[in-house]
């Protein structure tokens, strides 16, 4: 079966693949997000899977697909998205030849998660650019050192862009600086105040644990995750259409 972003013809489905938790409160925040992406285009079919923790697997969203577009729900390109997803594609299509899935690219990095970034602390009380604030992005952490150096890139880009008194960069896990030493840092080196951006898509134990250990480190305020916000849904919209767009090219070449 041929499918079409437009037309007569239905669209190709997107599967949609976060990491996956315990907390249930992140499959909800997966299922907002999406719902978001299904208002803003409902001829697209939605589906979320879960690399581990919870269900469907990635096999299990492409049952009953014939094609499929795949999405990494992931904010850098790491482990996950550079062997899992392939990993569980291959087998997918091992047992299903005639599958066709085009896979798309992670969420970040692209300049509407930091507009998402500055809502979020906005809603928490910080004046957007204020330069009387740093800011302290704070991401999952990575032993893929490129992951971790995405993720630095991305506070050199939103200083740049803006008149914080700084933007850096730290790890809840597996690098340094922790949140909560970066933090301190910042405070030591005569920071006026210091807030927190947890670059995280939903809630879950390292979103607790940076509120908690930041703020007791002296954090003057810490903003949601990422969750279900309208720029996120608008990147994913943006990484089907390329990722369809690059299957037609293909296919007329």
């Amino acid at each position: 079966m041929t499918w079409h972003v437009h037309g007569a013809t239905p669209a190709i489905p997107l599967i949609a693949v976060a990491h996956g938790s315990r907390d249930p409160r992140a499959a909800a925040t997966v299922e907002d997000l999406l719902d978001l992406v299904r208002r803003a285009r409902p001829e697209i079919p939605v589906r979320a899977a879960y690399l581990d923790h919870a269900p469907p697997t990635l096999a299990g969203a492409l049952s009953g697909l014939a094609e499929a577009v795949v999405l990494p729900l992931l904010l850098t390109e790491a482990y996950h998205s550079r062997v899992d997803i392939p990993g569980a594609l291959a087998e997918a299509t091992a047992r299903r030849p005639l599958l066709r899935v085009h896979r798309g690219a992670t969420l970040g990095p692209h300049p509407l998660l930091l507009t998402a970034l500055e809502r979020r602390l906005a809603e928490a009380g910080v004046e957007p650019g204020d330069p009387g604030t740093a800011v302290v992005l704070v991401s999952a952490g990575s032993s893929d050192r490129r992951a971790n150096a995405t993720v630095s890139g991305v506070a050199g880009d939103w200083a740049g862009q803006r008149g914080w008194w700084s933007v850096t960069a730290a790890y809840a896990s597996a690098a340094e600086p922790t949140p909560e030493q970066e933090v301190r840092r910042l405070l030591d080196a005569g920071a006026p105040r210091v807030v927190v951006a947890p670059y995280l898509l939903a809630p879950g134990h390292f979103a607790d644990k940076i509120r908690r250990d930041t703020l007791a480190a002296g954090a003057w305020a810490v903003a949601g995750v990422l969750g279900a916000a309208p720029e996120l849904a608008a990147v994913l919209v943006e990484r089907y259409e390329r990722a369809v767009q690059r299957e037609r090219t293909f296919a007329t070449a």
